[in-house]
């Protein structure tokens, strides 16, 4: 049995969902889930299927080769087929904090990250042990202003030598250059407490807590070269009281920030992001 996800977007017209699924069955292809969205704004279609297909001679290469020309042509569509069977390599880029290392590691040893983590990058030593309890490689990249540029180069050698398909920034606390965005669009994804823009700098829970805030929460997107402003891929919150202390606000957020990141990750892996215009549309 081979399976395989359609992602398609293009201008909204009559007739797409019609085609798409005939064609799937015109290649005795069983469709087990189809969702669809229309952005009215901008009069645009998103779609993403799964489909099973039970033919010994089924191939990949040829059913996309078919879809292009039949489909893809006549309705001027953006569209991706993968095999949803394939694990894809996955990078992790951390600096001290290690919380969301140990999730992202806890998940992906217990088989719930379908992923290959080919190595772990920082520019500090300290999560080594972590990475070696794991049988993961770790590569230590220190980072100044000086160095920034040849760290990048080293980081990119690394990803092309291992045919990484995305990167995850575990709290790596570097701004990550266009350099290698270009090189990974919407293929990084970072993670970070949503008190910004309100609370800036390097100890925003200590901030929040004189505010007395109410509510924390922690934010999941993919990296542009404006900061911490690109394409959301998910969000939590968490209600808070004055009873909390600091310490508590941080480990609430901690709590959030590592749910959240894992959430991501695992609507990327799966092929449930689609990002257009700088918004995503997640399917379920």
């Amino acid at each position: 049995m081979k399976k395989i996800i359609l992602l398609i977007h293009c201008r909204d017209r009559s007739g797409i969902i019609a085609s798409v699924t005939n064609f799937i069955a015109d290649k005795k292809g069983n469709i087990v889930y189809i969702d669809q969205h229309v952005d009215r704004e901008q009069d645009i279609f998103f779609m993403r299927l799964e489909s099973e297909f039970s033919n010994s001679t089924f191939s990949i290469e040829l059913l996309k080769e078919e879809f292009n020309a039949s489909l893809a042509k006549r309705f001027e569509m953006k569209w991706r087929i993968y095999s949803s069977e394939e694990k894809i390599n996955m990078a992790v880029f951390v600096s001290k904090y290690d919380h969301c290392l140990y999730d992202i590691l806890g998940r992906y040893k217990s088989g719930e990250l379908k992923v290959n983590i080919p190595f772990i990058i920082s520019n500090h030593n300290h999560l080594k042990p972590i990475a070696d309890s794991f049988n993961i490689p770790f590569y230590h990249i220190p980072v100044s202003k000086e160095t920034k540029t040849s760290a990048e180069d080293q980081q990119l050698k690394l990803l092309e030598e291992h045919n990484i398909d995305f990167v995850v920034l575990a709290r790596y606390m570097q701004i990550v250059s266009g350099k290698l965005i270009s090189k990974y669009p919407n293929k990084i994804i970072n993670i970070h407490h949503s008190f910004l823009p309100a609370f800036v700098g390097a100890k925003p829970y200590h901030s929040a807590y004189k505010r007395g805030v109410k509510i924390i929460g922690a934010t999941s997107h993919y990296i542009t070269e404006e900061l911490d402003a690109g394409p959301i891929i998910d969000q939590d919150v968490a209600h808070v009281s004055h009873a909390y202390s600091i310490e508590g606000l941080i480990a609430k957020g901690r709590d959030l920030e590592k749910i959240v990141l894992s959430n991501a990750i695992k609507l990327h892996i799966h092929r449930k992001v689609m990002v257009y215009n700088n918004k995503t549309v997640i399917f379920s």
